[in-house]
C-alpha cells in the first residue's frame, strides 16, 4: 500500500494520513502512533495502520482505490481463472507479492493484483518476464489478500510426495522448490510439518489429530466438526514429527509418558495462525491433537451466525439489558466462544469496558482487556472475577462456570450492576437451572439475575454447488412435521470438487434462545421443575434447537441426516 498516494497533479497530492483523518477513520493519536512506528521500520504507513489494527485491510483497500482513482479488488470474494493463472510462473508471483486476475485477448492485456500499483520496479520486472506486446493494468488489492490468493491457487511450497521421497531416498525435491527456498533449505521433517500445518489451515481444519498406530501413523482433519483421513504415513516418521511439534510449542522432548500442552503461532499466507498443541501417550507412541486457531476467522458479525430473525432479534434484546447474566451452553465445539465473541463485537465501543477471563485467550480483540487463567500466579476464575470487579468493567466476559465459587462470582458480578457472559456444559438451555441448583447456587440468586439462555450445536452446510433433491419419505415427513399435501424436496449431500467431495462445505449455527423474563423467575424461585419451565417456554411460542434444525432442512440448507447426526429427533415419533 502507498505511504502517499499520488494524483494527476504533483499540487493535488495528499498524504495518506491527512485523507484518513478527515473521513473519521483514525484519530490524530493513533495516526501518531502509526508515524512512530514507520520511522522505526521504514514500512508503508497503510500496511502499519492495517497491522496495528487500526482500520480494517478491505477499508484501507477501498479508500487507497478512490484516493489513487484506481480500481480495486476483493481477492477473498473472487474466484480466479486457472487459464489467467498460468500466465505467470509460481516463483514470480512468490517473489513480487502479485497475482494475475484478468487477461484480455483482444488488446493483450494482462492485469495484475498489486498491495502498492504505484511500485514501478515490480511491474518492469513482470514485464521482463512475459513475452513482448503485452500490457500490464493494475488494480488494487490488500496484501494479505494477496498472499492468501497465492496459498489457494499456487498451492504449497513443496509436495508432500516429494518431501517423503526427499527423507526416503535423501534427494530433494528441487522441482518444486523456489529459488528464495532453495538458498534456506531446511530440513525435510521440518517441511513436512510445515506442509501438514499449511494444508490443514488450507483446507479449513479445526483440529489435526497425529495418531500412532502399531505400523503406521494415520493423520486425521476435523473439517466442518467431522474426522477424516487424509493421509497414512510410515511409523518411522512418528518420532520426527513430534519432536518438531513439541519444540515449535516449547514442550518438553524428553518427556514421553505424561501428557503435556503447548501452544505456538505460525504464519501462513502472511496471517498469524494459532496452534494450541496437546500430547498423550498411547500404546504405540504419542498421540497429538493440534487446535487450530485462525484470528482472521475466530471473530464473526452477528448477522453472519446464520441465526433466524426472530432468534437474532432475541438476543439483541437480551444483550440490551444493562446488567444481569446471558449464558451459552453447548457441548464442546459447538460454537459457544464464536458466538460470545460475535456477541462482544457487536458491544464493543469506546463507551464501554470490556473485560475477559479466559482459558486461554483464543482471538485477540481490539479495545478488549483479556486475560488467561493462570493456576500458577492463583489465577483461577473466581479469583480473576474478583480481580476485574476493580478494573471499572461495564461488561464480563467469563470463559466457562466450572464450579459453585465461579458462579456464585459471577451472579454477584451480574447482581451488582454489570453484564456478565460466560458458558456452561448443559445438553439443552433449560438444563441450566438444575446444573447450577446442584452446583449449589440458590434458587433466590438465580431469579432476576439471568437475562437469558442460549443453547446451540453447529450443523454442516451442504455444497450449493453440487447438493441433490428428493421428495420426503413418509418417516421423513413424520420427523419434519409435513403435511401429506406439502410440496416440499429435501436436499441431500451428494459430492463434487469444489467440496472436496464430501457434500458439504461450512458450518452453520442451530440455536434456542430463551430470553428469561418475570414468568420464568416466578418458577425459577419456587424451584419448579423443568418441565414445568419447559411447558412455559412452549406457551410463549420459544422454538426448541430441534425445531430450529428442521426449519433449516426445509429451507434446504443442510440435509436431515446432519440434522439427526447432531440433534435427537425421535421424540418427534412419539404419538
Amino acid at each position: 500500500m502507498s505511504a502517499t498516494p499520488p494524483s494527476a497533479s504533483p499540487h493535488n497530492r495528499r498524504r495518506l494520513g491527512d485523507i484518513l483523518l478527515e473521513a473519521d477513520l483514525i484519530t490524530a493519536d493513533k495516526l501518531a502512533i502509526a508515524l512512530t512506528e514507520q520511522k522505526k521500520t521504514g514500512e508503508q504507513l497503510g500496511r502499519i495502520i492495517v497491522k496495528l489494527g487500526f482500520i480494517p485491510e478491505q477499508v484501507m483497500r477501498d479508500l487507497l482505490g478512490s484516493a489513487l482513482g484506481q480500481a480495486s479488488m476483493d481477492l477473498d470474494n473472487t474466484r480466479l481463472d486457472p487459464r489467467v493463472l498460468a500466465v505467470l510462473p509460481k516463483r514470480l508471483v512468490e517473489r513480487h507479492q502479485v497475482i494475475p486476475v484478468d487477461w484480455d485477448g483482444r488488446t493483450a492485456t494482462l492485469t495484475l493484483a498489486m498491495a502498492d500499483t504505484q511500485d514501478v520496479a515490480v511491474i518492469d520486472k513482470i514485464q521482463a518476464n512475459i513475452r513482448d506486446g503485452i500490457t500490464i493494468r493494475t488494480v488494487l488489492a490488500g496484501q494479505t489478500e494477496i498472499a492468501r490468493a497465492i496459498q489457494k491457487y499456487y498451492g504449497v511450497e513443496v509436495s508432500l510426495d516429494g518431501i517423503i521421497r526427499e527423507l526416503e531416498t535423501g534427494a530433494v525435491d528441487l522441482e518444486n522448490l523456489s529459488s528464495d527456498q532453495a538458498m534456506q533449505f531446511s530440513h525435510p521433517m521440518v517441511r513436512l510439518v510445515e506442509m501438514l500445518l499449511t494444508d490443514a489451515v488450507h483446507r479449513d481444519a479445526s483440529d489435526i489429530h497425529i495418531e500412532p498406530e502399531m505400523g503406521f501413523v494415520r493423520i486425521r482433519y476435523r473439517i466442518d466438526g467431522v474426522l477424516s483421513e487424509v493421509r497414512s504415513l510410515h511409523r518411522d516418521y512418528l518420532s520426527g514429527m513430534v519432536v518438531r511439534i513439541k519444540v515449535l510449542a516449547g514442550m518438553n522432548i524428553a518427556e514421553t509418558r505424561a501428557p503435556q500442552d503447548g501452544r505456538f503461532s505460525f504464519n501462513i499466507a502472511s496471517r498469524a495462525i494459532d496452534f494450541r498443541v496437546a500430547a498423550q501417550p498411547t500404546t504405540f507412541g504419542e498421540n497429538l491433537v493440534l487446535r487450530v486457531l485462525d484470528r482472521n476467522k475466530g471473530i464473526m458479525r452477528m448477522e453472519d451466525l446464520g441465526l433466524a430473525k426472530n432468534t437474532l432479534k432475541i438476543l439483541k434484546l437480551m444483550m440490551a439489558k444493562p446488567e444481569g447474566i446471558i449464558l451459552v451452553t453447548g457441548p464442546t465445539g459447538s460454537g459457544k466462544t464464536t458466538t460470545l465473541y460475535s456477541m462482544l463485537s457487536y458491544l464493543n465501543t469506546e463507551q464501554v469496558n470490556i473485560m475477559t477471563l479466559e482459558d486461554p485467550v483464543e482471538y485477540p480483540m481490539q479495545m478488549v482487556r483479556q486475560t488467561a487463567v493462570n493456576p500458577a500466579a492463583n489465577l483461577d476464575f473466581a479469583n480473576g472475577i474478583r480481580s476485574m470487579l476493580r478494573q471499572d468493567p461495564d461488561i464480563i466476559l467469563v470463559g466457562e462456570i466450572r464450579d459453585k465459587e465461579t458462579a456464585q462470582m459471577a451472579l454477584r458480578a451480574a447482581m451488582t450492576g454489570h453484564q456478565v457472559y460466560s458458558t456452561l456444559h448443559t445438553n439443552s438451555a433449560l438444563g441450566v437451572f438444575p446444573r447450577l441448583l446442584d452446583m449449589g447456587v440458590s434458587a433466590e440468586i438465580l431469579s432476576g439475575n439471568i437475562i437469558g439462555i442460549l443453547s446451540q450445536r453447529l450443523v454442516r452446510v451442504l455444497c450449493p454447488a453440487c447438493k441433490g433433491a428428493h421428495p420426503p419419505t413418509p418417516l421423513e415427513r413424520r420427523l419434519l412435521g409435513l403435511e401429506e399435501g406439502s410440496e416440499v424436496m429435501l436436499r441431500t449431500a451428494v459430492g463434487c470438487a469444489k467440496c472436496q467431495f464430501i457434500g458439504f462445505k461450512g458450518r452453520m449455527t442451530v440455536m434456542e434462545a430463551i430470553r428469561i423474563d418475570d414468568d420464568f423467575d416466578a418458577l425459577i424461585e419456587k424451584g419448579a421443575a423443568k418441565t414445568a419451565i419447559a411447558e412455559l417456554a412452549r406457551r410463549k411460542g420459544i422454538s426448541s434447537m430441534a425445531e430450529d434444525g428442521i426449519r433449516r432442512v426445509v429451507e434446504g440448507a443442510t440435509s436431515l441426516e446432519e440434522i439427526t447426526r447432531v440433534l435427537d429427533l425421535s421424540k418427534r415419533l412419539e404419538g
